[in-house]
């Protein structure tokens, strides 16, 4: 594992396996550190782990609707992993590759190369993810990728975050804003319908700070298929830098905000953590132990024509930033 510490003494470790976020340990509204990221003690346990805590999935982060897609004619099938549909790149994923690591001071720049058929997925791939951790408690993510043929491509980061400290509890009294005034419906299966529907009058309707618990037991149809949120919002304004998701607490006083150029964002409230490897210490992770905020473009891209293209060619590069700052 690779760890990085700034002139105030907060820190970020990571590990090579999955491009991971293992820690971020960063003060309190008193000035007291605490690791507000799950994560486990050893990179092994990142292997197959099940919740992806901390990883870049890919090659596609998120559903595919029954694990195909086309691209300039041509029918791929790709492996199902998740009820009937294909989730963050398949059971070997980027997630579960030992990624090849540089370190240059406070920045780590993660690598790999994906080869034509991979997972299913055609075309060479090379890719990588770029950490920086800066003096005023900055983390932030740059992915980059060029392919030697015609493929789609989503990538992100999973970790999820406790701002009590990770295993402190449920995250449900943590409040959420979310600058996005629409969201993606989805089927039974968590697949979006192609709707692009509006936020307000909805459950779905964080556009002002919105405690988390409030309404993670509704019984409204998509909580309920997904028991909490594992849903995706489209932000209203794209751009670097964008402030777009915030998350708070009252109880430490700490707040993450989050900048990004991705398109949208999937929330997960961790609603099936329960059963996963024991986290870090031995902590015990339980559902709604932490909220994952996966910056991204729209699950089932490769399928909607009305969603932003991931589809990546020859001669092009990938490249998508997220930041997550901390006070």
């Amino acid at each position: 594992m690779i760890e990085l510490v700034n002139k105030s003494g907060a820190s970020v470790v990571l590990s090579p396996v999955g491009a991971a976020i293992v820690s971020v340990t960063v003060p309190d509204a008193k000035g007291v550190m605490a690791d507000v990221c799950l994560g486990y003690d050893k990179d092994a346990t990142y292997v197959n782990d099940g919740p992806y805590l901390g990883k870049c999935p890919g090659r596609f982060a998120n559903r595919i609707g029954l694990g195909r897609f086309s691209l300039d004619g041509v029918e791929y099938k790709l492996p199902i992993n998740n009820g009937p549909n294909h989730l963050h790149g398949g059971p070997e994923g980027f997630s579960e590759r030992e990624w090849d690591a540089k370190v240059e001071g406070n920045v780590v720049t993660f690598s790999l190369v994906s080869p034509d058929g991979d997972c299913g997925y055609p075309g060479k791939l090379s890719v990588s993810v770029r950490y920086a951790w800066s003096d005023d408690n900055v983390l932030s993510m740059e992915f980059k990728a060029r392919t030697d043929a015609p493929t789609i491509l989503n990538l992100t980061n999973h970790a999820y975050w406790n701002l009590d400290g990770h295993g402190k509890g449920s995250i449900l009294d943590h409040k959420l804003q979310i600058k996005a005034s629409r969201w993606l419906p989805t089927d039974k299966t968590q697949i979006p319908t192609g709707e692009i529907a509006p936020v307000k009058g909805t459950v779905m309707d964080f556009t002002a700070p919105v405690r988390l618990g409030d309404h993670i037991h509704d019984e409204v149809e998509p909580i309920q298929i997904a028991k909490g949120y594992d849903h995706c919002w489209v932000f209203d304004k794209v751009a670097e830098g964008e402030l777009s998701v915030v998350l708070s607490s009252e109880r430490s006083g700490r707040t993450m905000e989050v900048y990004t150029d991705q398109p949208g964002v999937q929330i997960y409230t961790g609603n099936w953590l329960e059963g996963c490897p024991a986290g870090k210490g031995g902590a015990h992770y339980g559902d709604y132990c932490g909220v994952a905020i996966e910056c991204q473009n729209f699950p089932d891209a490769p399928n909607k024509t009305n969603f932003p293209s991931c589809v990546l060619r020859p001669g092009e590069l990938f490249s998508r930033k997220i930041a997550y700052k901390f006070r």
